[in-house]
């Protein structure tokens, strides 16, 4: 009866087929390094951020990967060579919209698919494994966020969000998943927003979360601040890497 059940439930269980890295961005934020090198090609303790993530999703049989590149485009070319299956998509809006621009120009590949911001270190292979119950986020539960998404949360259904405040709570980190079902929804509003609405200065993740969240029914995977690292400034990458507390002291890296 057991077995039954668990083939059951196996049955119901979606599986993310290829995977989607956000890299178009500038990282205003990293600068100096980001003059001359991509934030997702920043490497961190020897490798760029962005080989974590393709290596992961490589480790959970993920090779189906589409980049989406726009500032210093070109400097992402030896990875379509490096990895097999790997293929860049050019962001043409980058330096003018906000970056649902992003997904909208890789949106016919967002069906059964991992989405992933390309300026992450990723340590945990599991934080990208293809099988999961239901679209949504991954979460890590965070003390006194500033200004960050976070969750409400029903168990593990997404009740809303809030952001913009000093919280402590379940933070909204940018690795998700997407059912077939839902990435049509998706797709539809994403389209919506950007085409007939013109409302291009917003992050993809508005679409669902707070400006369509009746069209979809979203659940987290909580994971540990172990298995995953969001870099946003020099001084947490030199946290991570010393190689970097030379740029904190005035003197020059070359990245």
């Amino acid at each position: 009866m057991l077995c039954a059940r668990l083939k059951k439930w196996e049955i119901k269980m979606n599986i993310a087929k290829r995977a989607i890295v956000m890299a178009a961005g500038k990282g205003t934020r990293m600068r100096p390094l980001t003059y001359q090198t991509p934030k997702p090609l920043i490497k961190v303790n020897g490798k760029p951020m962005i080989e974590t993530i393709i290596e992961a999703l490589h480790d959970s049989q993920i090779f189906e990967i589409y980049v989406v590149v726009g500032y210093l485009k070109e400097k992402f070319a030896y990875l379509e060579t490096k990895y097999r299956a790997l293929t860049l998509v050019e962001n043409p809006f980058f330096d003018k919209y906000n970056n649902i621009s992003s997904l909208y120009v890789v949106r016919e590949h967002l069906a059964d698919s991992i989405i992933v911001d390309g300026d992450q270190i990723v340590s945990n292979a599991q934080v990208v494994a293809p099988k999961f119950n239901a679209s949504g986020y991954a979460t890590i539960w965070t003390e006194n966020a500033v200004n960050e998404w976070m969750l409400k949360l029903d168990g593990n259904r997404i009740l809303g969000c809030i952001r913009d405040e000093v919280l402590t709570g379940w933070r909204l980190y940018s690795i998700s998943r997407w059912s077939k079902k839902d990435a049509l929804t998706l797709r539809k509003y994403v389209e919506f927003e950007f085409e007939t609405q013109k409302n291009r200065q917003i992050y993809w993740d508005d679409v669902p979360i707070f400006l369509h969240p009746d069209e979809f029914e979203l659940e987290v995977t909580k994971i540990s601040p172990d298995d995953v690292q969001e870099i946003d400034s020099v001084d947490q990458l030199a946290d991570v890497d010393q190689h970097y507390r030379d740029l904190l002291s005035g003197d020059s890296a070359n990245e």
